[in-house]
């Protein structure tokens, strides 16, 4: 289930809220210009292509570029049997910013974003059908988990892709991991 748990940066062991309520979770994230919303999934094949995917949601796709200037999407996919896995959740796993917001939709699976606000830490626990879009500037982080299970339509304006600034801070080496928050074995 999606969920959202707040952290105050001086007692990073426990969250001082944890919510699952969808409309509240859009709310709180809303406050600091996060988008987040639950879009219908369609029933595709576990083996549908990239080009698959992004044909089943080109309405919204669009609706997306119109309204907020992407010029280019992709998928993303990431499986526990590819053998890179623990290197690709190693890259996303510092604090870092980008210069153009951070778009996934969840068509699959789930991740964890954590956005850093001044001293809180907002943990979301995405998950199909969660479209998440993390404006240009704010400070955050992925934790895919060490058994990553999960298909997302990733959005850019840079039509470069992914492109990250490292902040260089710890913060993220001091707040639970996926396995704790997402409640699985790791």
């Amino acid at each position: 289930m999606t969920t959202l748990s707040i952290f105050d940066q001086s007692v990073p062991e426990s969250p001082r809220v944890v919510t699952e309520d969808a409309g509240k979770i859009a709310n709180l994230l809303a406050e600091h210009g996060v988008r987040f919303e639950q879009w219908a999934t369609r029933n595709l094949p576990a083996d549908a292509s990239s080009d698959d995917i992004l044909e089943a949601y080109s309405g919204e796709i669009q609706a997306l570029k119109a309204e907020c200037g992407f010029q280019a999407a992709d998928v993303i996919s990431l499986n526990p049997d590819n053998p890179q896995k623990e290197a690709f959740r190693q890259k996303f796993l510092d604090e870092h910013v980008h210069s153009e917001d951070e778009v996934r939709f969840f068509v699959r699976g789930q991740g964890l974003f954590y956005l850093h606000f001044g001293d809180q830490v907002y943990a979301v626990l995405c998950q199909k059908n969660d479209l998440i879009s993390v404006p240009d500037g704010t400070r955050h982080w992925f934790d895919m988990g060490p058994e990553p299970a999960f298909t997302c339509i990733r959005l850019f304006t840079n039509r470069e892709g992914w492109v990250a600034d490292f902040t260089g801070e710890d913060i993220a080496s001091r707040l639970p991991r996926y396995e704790r928050l997402a409640g699985v074995a790791g």
